[in-house]
């Protein structure tokens, strides 16, 4: 038996290369091999407000895009969140066993709420609805970022509390894959990690992004003040930029020292701008033909839901049972 993997990304924002890269690519890679659930989770995406028809046409967007970077349906579950219920029934078990402090102390929670004079109790929640999405398919390991290794760490301690106060119900899922994946860095600041939700117009290069927009943002790119690549030395934001060429070419790290080694920043820029935008024309271009078929993608969405769903409820029937509660 295939041990579960679950993972998902909110319907907000563009998805951009650092997506791609430390993802989605990774889940292409692994499908295969493990019981995989990939999930829209638009649940999250309303801790703060969303336009709903802005939130309805993302929510596709983002399923199109896990499509076209060449997610299997017919091997993998594409589902999202807010059609299996079962996730908000079993958010709100979990709540009720989570001590207020353990959502207190959530970096994420702290830094957002501080830039808030008011803010929805969903945000301080977000955490265990993020535990429920994972413990409900009994997920054995979960790809998450960095900025999601302390909620997963939440949902460890969850599913152990749990295990304690009512017997043995849950998987306590690992917290990494046995895989690498990319991690890209702003292209405007390259100490900070690429952002969906950030707003500056040349900090990512975004899936959809055409050609020339691709070459005008990479191009703008921060660098360092030497006058040419020096591998040794250089700055962050170049060696950010030779990570995404090797990322997308597979290019080892004495081939990349061989090519670049001297080379003037501007050439450089051309050859990742190339790179990016040779990979990224048949993505974009199955991400065409998904899209020209909305049926297509409406029943591979209904599909996934309705494979997932006996697990859910399996798992929810499971924890009404252990904890005394009417089935």
């Amino acid at each position: 038996m295939r041990t579960r993997v679950f993972s998902g990304m909110q319907p907000t924002g563009n998805l951009h290369i650092g997506n791609y890269l430390g993802a989605l690519k990774n889940w292409v890679r692994i499908q295969h091999d493990y019981e995989c659930i990939f999930c829209i989770v638009d649940l999250h995406a309303v801790t703060v407000y969303q336009d709903p028809a802005a939130l309805r046409a993302k929510i596709l967007e983002i399923a199109a895009l896990y499509l076209a970077a060449g997610i299997d349906p017919k091997d993998c579950s594409i589902m999202v969140q807010s059609a299996v219920p079962a996730h908000t029934e079993l958010s709100w078990m979990l709540t009720c066993v989570t001590p207020l402090g353990w959502l207190e102390r959530m970096t994420q929670f702290k830094a957002k709420s501080a830039k808030q004079e008011s803010i929805g109790s969903g945000l301080l929640q977000y955490p265990v609805l993020m535990a429920a999405d994972i413990l409900l398919y009994q997920a054995g390991i979960v790809p998450v970022g960095e900025d999601q290794a302390q909620h997963l760490e939440l949902t460890r301690d969850i599913a152990q509390r749990f295990n304690s106060l009512y017997g043995d119900t849950f998987v306590v899922p690992n917290t990494s894959l046995p895989t690498v994946a990319a991690r890209v860095m702003g292209l405007d600041d390259p100490t900070q990690k690429m952002s969906k939700s950030a707003t500056g117009l040349n900090h990512a290069v975004g899936l959809l992004d055409p050609p020339d927009k691709i070459r005008k943002t990479i191009m703008r790119a921060t660098t360092d003040s030497n006058p040419a690549v020096d591998i040794p030395n250089a700055g962050p934001g170049v060696i950010n930029l030779l990570s995404i060429y090797q990322a997308f070419s597979g290019a080892t790290d004495e081939e990349i020292k061989a090519q670049f080694t001297g080379l003037r920043y501007g050439d450089l820029k051309k050859l990742v701008a190339e790179m990016v935008i040779t990979h990224l024309e048949p993505f974009q271009q199955r991400y065409r033909e998904i899209t020209a078929d909305p049926a297509y993608l409406a029943a591979i969405l209904r599909e996934g839901a309705e494979r997932v769903a006996p697990i859910a409820n399996d798992t929810v029937h499971t924890v009404k049972q252990r904890m005394g509660l009417y089935t």
